[in-house]
């Protein structure tokens, strides 16, 4: 009775452990991962919000092509930037001023402003515009086995796996690295991957690169799945090594 007790609780304990194999980043990274970056720009999406400024040679020229702006501090707010944007519709349009309204379906922000601008030109609007895009709410977000879950807007064009898991504070020692899962849309068909982050193997794929809109989702490895349904935290692993043990004595006694 008392060996089947203590193998009972040395089970317990093993069930809760996870292995150096489980937790480490990238363990072959001197082999996969050496490789050429390959930069990449994301297609406009629907609900994409867009700020876009026209500038030419003569000022005055420009402004019927611009939006009113708020200017001072307040214009920085990040949300007053997104409210003053131009919303991309579900049929991927938005709709710009004496131009009217102007398709970004399968267009770059920089394929869209090299457009606008043969439009200003070629229509006579202005002789030499300088057209800016860029994206300003552009978001990840991160969901499970993270230390702080949640939506996460980013401003720069390209960011990678590993610095959008960064922003959610890392995995917890629960997450499951050999399959995360990644969720993204592109031209209205919704992909999902799974990717292996004990393997440096992905950095040369096409999701080392994070996409606006990504939803990355961490499961729990297998300990914390048994650890939810069977025993819980180590507070009540510790709770139940020291019933076994007290019953343990009591027996041999």
């Amino acid at each position: 009775m008392k060996l089947r007790l203590i193998g009972l609780l040395m089970l317990c304990v093993f069930a809760s452990c996870a292995s150096k194999k489980q937790v480490l980043y990238l363990q072959d990274a001197t082999v996969e991962g050496i490789g050429k970056i390959n930069y990449q720009s994301a297609k406009i999406q629907p609900n994409d919000i867009l700020k876009i400024t026209v500038e030419s040679s003569v000022p005055e020229a420009a402004i019927p092509y611009n939006k009113n702006i708020t200017q001072g501090p307040v214009a920085q707010n990040i949300q007053i930037l997104q409210l003053e944007g131009y919303l991309v519709s579900t049929n991927n349009t938005i709709n710009f001023p004496v131009l009217g309204e102007l398709s970004t379906a399968n267009r770059t922000t920089e394929e869209l402003q090299n457009h606008i601008s043969q439009i200003l030109k070629s229509g006579g609007h202005l002789a030499k515009p300088n057209v800016n895009v860029r994206l300003i709410n552009a978001k990840v977000t991160i969901l499970g086995e993270v230390n702080k879950p949640g939506t996460y807007n980013f401003t720069e064009q390209n960011i990678t796996l590993l610095q959008a898991l960064g922003y959610a504070g890392d995995l917890t020692i629960n997450g499951k690295r050999e399959d995360i899962l990644l969720t993204r849309e592109v031209d209205g068909v919704r992909k999902i991957t799974h990717i292996d982050l004990t393997s440096a193997s992905f950095m040369n794929g096409d999701f080392y690169f994070i996409k606006p809109n990504d939803v990355i989702v961490v499961n729990p490895n297998n300990p914390r799945v048994k650890n939810a349904g069977f025993i819980g935290d180590i507070n009540n692993v510790l709770t139940i090594a020291s019933l076994l043990l007290s019953v343990a004595i009591l027996v041999s006694r």
